[in-house]
């Protein structure tokens, strides 16, 4: 004789068990999404709370005495940037942050500091200090953004093809070579890198405006928290 399986009839309305537990799975799947939302907004109300604050109270770790600016000094609003000259999306935003700056004339300060994360930037930022030694800081920026595709290849920096093009600054070369060995550069980059730490800066560009970060990056998103804090301060 053949056994006889047994066959639980299901109650009226009632679902399958499999039915259940994929619904048991779409609802935590839902819920983790939730969390991880409210987690992602929660910790960056938190990040822009924290930096506010230290632009307040610790402003040296924005603003170190010796940080090259641009803009006028009785600005109330400073867009801080952290750049790295081999970095595309620097050379891209350079133009548009002077632009910026010029359009509110008085309002902003533009207050660069040294992120040299790809390999070679750091020679390149000893090149830019050096040249600041001459009164050329600006002038050898523009022409190492402007030449960028020809020494910095696949994101990484060939300092020795940027030679070639940094008499266009009008600088004296031989006296360009001489600084870089000042040590005190090397302690700048240094301290740079240790602000950049402390902000949790890990790409560039990484922009603060008045001690606030970019909700997320982008052009519109800079012009946006520049323009609020403008109406914020004037």
């Amino acid at each position: 004789m053949k056994k006889q399986q047994s066959i639980k009839k299901q109650k009226p309305g009632g679902k399958p068990k499999t039915m259940k537990k994929q619904n048991m799975v779409l609802i935590s799947s839902v819920l983790l999404v939730i969390v991880f939302a409210l987690g992602s907004y929660f910790y960056k109300t938190q990040q822009s709370t924290k930096l506010s604050f230290m632009a307040r109270e610790n402003a040296s770790t924005f603003v170190r005495e010796y940080s090259m600016t641009h803009g006028s000094d009785d600005a109330k609003v400073y867009i801080v940037e952290f750049f790295d000259p081999a970095c595309e999306t620097c050379r891209d935003f350079y133009p548009l942050v002077k632009e910026m700056i010029a359009a509110n004339p008085g309002k902003l300060k533009l207050v660069t500091r040294y992120a040299p994360f790809h390999d070679g930037s750091d020679h390149v930022v000893t090149m830019l200090e050096a040249a600041r030694k001459q009164g050329k800081y600006w002038e050898a920026l523009e022409v190492t953004f402007n030449n960028q595709p020809y020494w910095a290849i696949h994101h990484k920096a060939q300092p020795e093809l940027l030679w070639q093009f940094l008499p266009q600054a009008g600088l004296n070369m031989e006296q360009l070579r001489s600084d870089m060995n000042d040590p005190e550069i090397a302690k700048r980059i240094a301290q740079d890198l240790a602000d950049a730490a402390a902000l949790n800066v890990r790409m560039t560009p990484e922009i603060f405006v008045n001690g606030k970060p970019l909700p997320s990056f982008g052009y519109t998103q800079l012009k946006e928290l520049v323009e609020a804090e403008i109406k914020a301060n004037y």
